[in-house]
């Protein structure tokens, strides 16, 4: 390592637990930025275990409680349903002042799963990096996947809450090497970030898996008619709808209440707009979308281009 990259190191070594997209991204730029002097990998799966050793990603572990002993973080990058079994699985081996974070795109449920486990010498982080592509499994990270994207941590009211000592000092750290990776760091509240995340994602990779649903379901139009004449639209819902079945199929279990309450109000929206289109009501229609195409523009100043290869987010493990 380099004078250069050990000035940058924020953790001695770091274990990712999961080693898809997220997992071998994290891998690969904290190794490639020097945020991390060692990477240690486990995944459930050997097959891609194996495979994140073949590409060079970290030094392979054949068991969880191995690859986190010696870990001053600890990153599960699997999907959000199996986090509190994995969380429990390495809690035991972590060693007394490491960081206990994940991925997830849902924060409420997490939180509390981890913070049933019980050790106040371990400091739990649940954290979100903003980041993806429908890719995943280990070929299909990239170093500067986390680049200029936002990364949320949810972390609770520091040691006043009951934390260890030096909890907030962790927070910090955390937050530090995601700023390693290139990322913008947000603290927020777990539930606010849930009903965040349900208007900017959730129940937008919903919709899109329902409209390829409908599209291929409708009698009068054709499956090949469908793929042959996919307008740019349309294709943009596919290439969402292509991101993991398991790791979405968790989201939507483990977030229900914030997304009913956004598909709520979608639903309302929604009855207007087939009213106006109904009654002919170019006013409305034309107002609503120079609305959102203001939006839109904000978007684009604000680097969060929804057309980057990094939206429609996948953290799956495999």
């Amino acid at each position: 390592m380099s004078a250069t990259d050990a000035s940058r190191q924020v953790f001695a070594r770091v274990a990712i637990v999961g080693v898809g997209l997220i997992g071998s991204s994290i891998a690969r730029a904290a190794t490639e930025k020097g945020a991390a002097g060692a990477v240690s990998l486990f995944d459930a799966d050997a097959g891609a275990l194996g495979r994140a050793g073949e590409l060079g990603l970290g030094e392979i572990r054949d068991t969880i409680a191995e690859a986190v002993r010696d870990a001053d973080a600890v990153f599960l990058c699997i999907p959000v349903g199996a986090i509190g079994q994995a969380a429990a699985a390495c809690i035991g081996a972590m060693k007394s002042g490491a960081i206990l974070t994940d991925v997830g795109s849902v924060k409420g449920n997490v939180a509390r799963d981890l913070k049933a486990l019980g050790r106040r010498d371990v400091h739990v982080i649940p954290g979100h990096p903003i980041a993806g592509t429908e890719r995943s499994g280990p070929d299909a990270g990239f170093a500067s996947l986390f680049e200029g994207r936002w990364c949320i941590l949810t972390p609770e009211a520091g040691e006043i809450s009951g934390h260890g000592a030096g909890y907030d000092a962790a927070v910090d750290r955390l937050a530090s090497f995601w700023e390693a990776l290139g990322s913008r760091v947000e603290r927020m509240d777990a539930t606010r970030h849930d009903l965040v995340l349900a208007i900017t994602s959730h129940v937008p990779h919903l919709i899109a898996y329902n409209i390829v649903a409908t599209a291929h379901d409708m009698e009068s139009v054709t499956e090949g008619e469908v793929v042959k004449f996919s307008a740019a639209g349309f294709r943009d819902f596919t290439r969402i709808a292509a991101s993991d079945p398991t790791m979405w199929r968790d989201v939507f279990l483990n977030n229900r209440e914030a997304v009913l309450e956004v598909l709520g109000r979608f639903d309302d929206d929604l009855t207007a707009l087939r009213k106006a289109i109904r009654n002919g009501d170019g006013a409305t229609l034309f107002n609503l979308f120079t609305h959102a195409r203001g939006i839109r523009r904000e978007i684009i100043e604000a680097g969060q281009d929804i057309s980057a290869p990094n939206f429609g987010r996948d953290e799956s493990k495999t």
